[in-house]
């Protein structure tokens, strides 16, 4: 009679509860970069919408308001990340916005020109 070789029940017991540890360790870490991921996308294009409005101002002497994809008729925006809400809110001399992604991890990222720029660091 030949020997059978193979794994016992308790070999692939073992092995599954490793697997699913790091699973568990793995998944949320990734989740989380996710969400930071979408959050730096919301950052980057209020980032980019302040040196357009600068630029703006620099040509016409007046700041733009605007929200979301009206944000776009700036000069230099070409178009802004999927999904990312901005709000920009002109006065004469300065202006302010905000700008968040609803996949992020909720943070909203505010800018005013008349403060130094952005009012809260990157995630």
């Amino acid at each position: 009679m030949r020997s059978q070789r193979g794994f016992t029940l308790l070999e692939l017991l073992i092995t599954m509860s490793i697997v699913l540890s790091l699973a568990a360790i793995a998944i949320p870490q990734y989740a989380d970069y996710r969400r930071r991921a979408f959050d730096i996308r919301a950052l980057n294009d209020l980032r980019n919408i302040a040196t357009a409005e600068e630029v703006y101002f620099l040509d016409t002497e007046t700041y733009l308001s605007c929200v979301d994809a009206d944000c776009e008729e700036l000069p230099g925006i070409a178009k802004l990340s999927q999904g990312v809400s901005v709000q920009i809110q002109a006065q004469a001399t300065a202006f302010a916005g905000s700008a968040t992604h609803p996949k992020g991890t909720g943070k909203i990222f505010e800018w005013d020109s008349e403060q130094g720029g952005l009012l809260n660091p990157a995630p």
